[in-house]
């Protein structure tokens, strides 16, 4: 463990000049004309995976196996996959509930080296295979700490864990989080830390990086309140203005998702995509946790899904138009039939959801790329829930292994993925 003792302002200097100076690789990095991604003059239009674990699975100490990481990014890179949103890595306490291993950051600046030093090495391995990341700093939920960590270290209590104290006192937990300075102060400090990082095996900083494509403020980011709207908004302008004012090389985006990340007020949520500060805008859709098919309809109730789908990304679409600015569905998932879990087992109703959501990004019209939740690849889950030592999926630790991963295994599912990154390749 090592602690960030760099002077704020200081480091705050020294990144900025880095990145102003980093002209030599301009081409390589994503940028934005319009509604559009751009990688020098041709357009940047994908289909990715979340890959929350990736900096875990670099590293070389407890939960790495770069043999496994290895596999998995060859694996992906086979079937078209070029984008992969990744957690930077995860904050408070071992040994909760519902809350990943090992922890990133365990108290306010101290952070676990072998676990940033992972981040390096996945790093090098994306660029290697010219790869892009979208990198969260922060999460809104509690199964990697987060903004409950952030208000726990800033002496607000203990932290409510959902599924021992139930949603409603974690949600008035967290909607502290945009008006408490002093978790603000600690983000912040955060943000400084690793957007000005030097890759340890490379010596490159990370601002001077191509295989990073957007810092992300968090992941889910949601106000939690109507009264925290106001403090929400001007929270998300400020980081995004830090990010901003530190690394000139690559794209800002928040993690949002949507209306339904927004106390249902789609203002708030084009308010925060237009600040100027904020690149591209992000959307999830998760039509079995919202309610728009049940458990046992999942094959019946698919047309009913996909409607809701298309109606979902219209809305926010239509916006983003209006602002000139790409729209990313960078989260979205559907359980497999008969809601089991095993690796290998029927995904028709899943395969036909995929097609459908893969058919709007091929289109061009409506959303400029997407991220599936997520990959799992040659995981081998051991236990009905997460426990240490287990494999990772993309299902976090709340929530049962292969209830949304894609693994290897699903081999109807793989070949829709590479169908569709082949069409969007070839366009």
């Amino acid at each position: 463990m090592t602690a960030a003792i760099a002077c704020a302002t200081g480091v705050f200097s020294a990144c900025n000049r880095t990145a102003t100076n980093a002209g030599n690789e301009e081409t390589t990095f994503v940028t934005v004309k319009g509604d559009k991604f751009y990688i020098g003059q041709k357009e940047y239009r994908y289909v990715g995976a979340n890959f929350w674990y990736g900096a875990i699975l670099a590293s070389e100490g407890r939960g790495g196996n770069r043999e496994r990481l290895h596999s998995e990014l060859d694996e992906m890179q086979r079937i078209g996959i070029d984008n992969l949103r990744i957690l930077v890595g995860a904050d408070g306490p071992e040994g909760r509930p519902a809350h990943i291993e090992p922890v990133l950051q365990t108290s306010p600046g101290v952070y676990n080296d072998t676990i940033l030093q992972g981040l390096d090495y996945l790093l090098v391995e994306l660029e290697k295979r010219n790869m892009k990341a979208v990198l969260y700093l922060n999460n809104a939920w509690e199964w990697s700490g987060g903004f409950s960590a952030y208000l726990e270290w800033a002496g607000c209590g203990k932290a409510p864990i959902p599924c021992i104290d139930g949603w409603p006192a974690y949600r008035d937990y967290v909607s502290r989080f945009a008006s408490c300075d002093s978790a603000l102060a600690m983000y912040r400090n955060h943000i400084t830390t690793i957007v000005c990082r030097v890759n340890s095996i490379t010596g490159k900083p990370y601002t001077d990086c191509p295989a990073i494509m957007s810092w992300q403020l968090a992941n889910e980011p949601r106000a939690f309140s109507r009264e925290a709207k106001e403090p929400f908004a001007k929270w998300i302008r400020e980081a995004a203005r830090l990010i901003k004012s530190l690394d000139g090389n690559h794209l800002v985006s928040t993690g949002s998702e949507g209306l339904y990340g927004c106390e249902v007020d789609i203002d708030l949520w084009n308010t925060i995509h237009n600040y100027p500060e904020v690149d591209y805008a992000n959307i999830h859709i998760w039509p079995y946790n919202w309610q728009w098919v049940e458990r046992d309809s999942l094959g019946t109730g698919l047309k009913a899904a996909c409607d809701s789908t298309l109606a979902y990304i219209e809305q926010h679409s239509a916006l983003m138009k209006k602002a000139g600015k790409p729209l990313v569905l960078e989260e979205f998932g559907y359980p497999r039939d008969g809601f089991v879990f095993t690796p290998g087992s029927p995904t028709t109703a899943r395969d036909a959801y995929y097609r459908y959501v893969f058919a709007a990004v091929a289109g061009g019209d409506l959303i400029a790329g997407c991220n599936f939740w997520g990959w799992g690849g040659f995981a081998k889950p051991a236990h009905e829930m997460w426990q240490r030592g287990d494999d990772y999926t993309c299902d976090p630790a709340h929530e049962a292994p292969g209830l949304y991963s894609v693994f290897a295994a699903d081999t109807s599912t793989v070949a829709v993925i590479k169908e569709a990154t082949a069409k969007i390749r070839h366009k």
